[in-house]
């Protein structure tokens, strides 16, 4: 009898733990605050970043961060990309920093009654007539504030903007997957004063 030992082999470029790192590294946060999202140490962290890095022939993380890669386990894997005819929806989601997310989230909901989307992490969603308003835990700037346009086809709006000259600080990544598998992506880049701005997509399998 073989003794089967270890986790079984992925039919993927990375395994799901090493897709969650690499999603949060896209995001742009450190490894510090991957830990804390996913509940594991630093040095874990650590790990799956090298392992991804040594799988897909990276550098560094800055590398991995402009990577455009997309797990099969994803609503977006084989999907068609948009060539051409560009069109940026209308405004998706405006975020704002804020110095206690838990009190800004009971302010928002109870005081302004806002209705409450979700909860994740240090990160929380409200809905104002469908824009969408992101709280996340900072230092509670307002300069930082971000405006998300909607889009049908995020890494095709990806390539034709940057095919336009537009700097990207990451690749296309998913942020949330929803209990009924909806699909949150996000893409960041800049105005012409550096500002950030981003573009998402909602995917659905």
């Amino acid at each position: 009898m073989t003794d089967r030992r270890g986790r079984p082999p992925h039919d993927d470029q990375l395994t799901p733990a090493e897709w969650r790192v690499v999603e949060f590294v896209r995001h742009g946060l450190t490894n510090k605050r991957i830990a804390t999202q996913l509940g594991v140490s630093v040095d874990a962290v650590k790990f799956h970043v090298a392992n991804a890095l040594s799988k897909l022939g990276l550098d560094d993380k800055r590398a991995l961060r402009g990577w455009d890669g997309v797990s099969k386990a994803s609503a977006l894997h084989g999907k068609e990309r948009m060539m051409s005819g560009l069109a940026l929806g209308p405004i998706g989601q405006i975020a704002r920093t804020v110095k206690d997310i838990r009190s800004a989230e009971a302010f928002y909901k109870e005081t302004l009654r806002l209705p409450h989307l979700f909860t994740f992490g240090n990160l929380s969603f409200f809905d104002c007539n469908g824009v969408r308003l992101f709280l996340s835990q900072g230092d509670g700037d307002d300069a930082a504030s971000i405006l998300y346009f909607r889009v049908d086809d995020i890494h095709g709006a990806h390539e034709e903007l940057k095919a336009r000259g537009v700097k990207f600080t990451d690749a296309p990544h998913m942020i949330h997957k929803h209990a009924d598998g909806t699909e949150e992506w996000m893409n960041f880049f800049e105005d012409d004063e550096s500002r950030p701005l981003a573009i998402m997509a909602q995917v659905k399998k």
